[in-house]
């Protein structure tokens, strides 16, 4: 199937009331898993590469090529986008190497210094038709801890649309990255205002310490993009400790392949939470 963009998921679910996954991938097998996975559920998704991931890897191109392969070939509408950048450069090149979407996250930012940036980006992307989201109100976690309790506030949101012309915002709602447990307290309320003060969709960051139901619940409040990276990592890396328990596995693909199906099962599971919502 044609490559699809992250706008054109986004925009039918959000129509429907329905939430779309957007899953990190860090290798091969997790782009093949959560295509799998959606081909099972019969849903769009979104592969996610992370800033992070292009560090660990130390370039976009080598992932982003496969996983575009990838996608081209699944038999469901799925787009690629890159996740988290915070430099003008990585964007570029993932605008160059296909991507028809970024997040670009200056949210460490003050306000204002957050909105220049954003700003320029925004205004690089549109000109090759590519869909930016943005953050407002850091969403905390990235090194595995608890955020305070910073929230996005829904006046500041629509000024920083409408500032910025970004496509889509990531909001601070009570979520955190690197959540292990599925515990974390959302601001349903919040969700609501903020889906009425601003006119593009809502994305929720730090999705794997959110129980299915919260989520569900979640999209029926006003998010559509919801990113999920801990979760699924916690199932491939189960599913590797268990084959690894045979002292004699050592052709990687017999432990990869299991992490690879496991990974795709809570993959399956989470589109199908975020197809039922409405």
């Amino acid at each position: 199937m044609p490559l699809v963009s992250t706008a054109d998921v986004v925009a039918r679910a959000r129509a429907r009331g329905q939430g779309v996954a957007a899953f990190n991938v860090i290798q091969l097998e997790h782009a093949e898993a959560f295509v799998e996975a959606a081909q099972l559920a019969g849903t769009p998704v979104v592969l996610q590469i992370s800033a992070n991931t292009v560090r660990y890897h130390g370039a976009l191109r080598p992932l982003a090529l496969a996983t575009l392969a990838v996608a081209e070939a699944a038999a469901v509408p799925v787009a690629v986008h890159l996740d988290h950048a915070e430099s003008a450069e990585l964007v570029e090149q993932a605008v160059a190497l296909g991507l028809r979407s970024v997040m670009f996250d200056a949210s460490k930012l003050g306000y204002a210094a957050n909105v220049a940036a954003t700003g320029r980006i925004v205004r690089r992307c549109h000109e090759h038709g590519v869909w930016v989201e943005a953050e407002l109100g850091e969403i905390g976690g990235k090194d595995g801890v608890h955020a305070p309790g910073v929230r996005t506030d829904p006046g500041e949101a629509r000024a920083f649309v409408q500032a910025t012309g970004v496509d889509a915002l990531a909001v601070a709602v009570g979520t955190s990255h690197a959540m292990l447990t599925r515990d974390a307290a959302l601001d349903f309320g919040l969700i609501a205002r903020l889906r009425a003060a601003v006119p593009v969709p809502l994305v929720l960051h730090g999705s794997s310490g959110v129980a299915a139901a919260d989520l569900a619940r979640a999209v029926r409040a006003g998010m559509t993009k919801i990113n999920v990276a801990t979760r699924l990592n916690q199932a491939f890396t189960q599913a590797v400790r268990l084959a690894l328990a045979d002292d004699d596995v050592v052709d990687p693909r017999r432990y990869a392949g299991p992490a690879r199906e496991a990974m795709a099962a809570e993959a399956r599971r989470l589109c199908d939470v975020l197809r039922l919502a409405s």
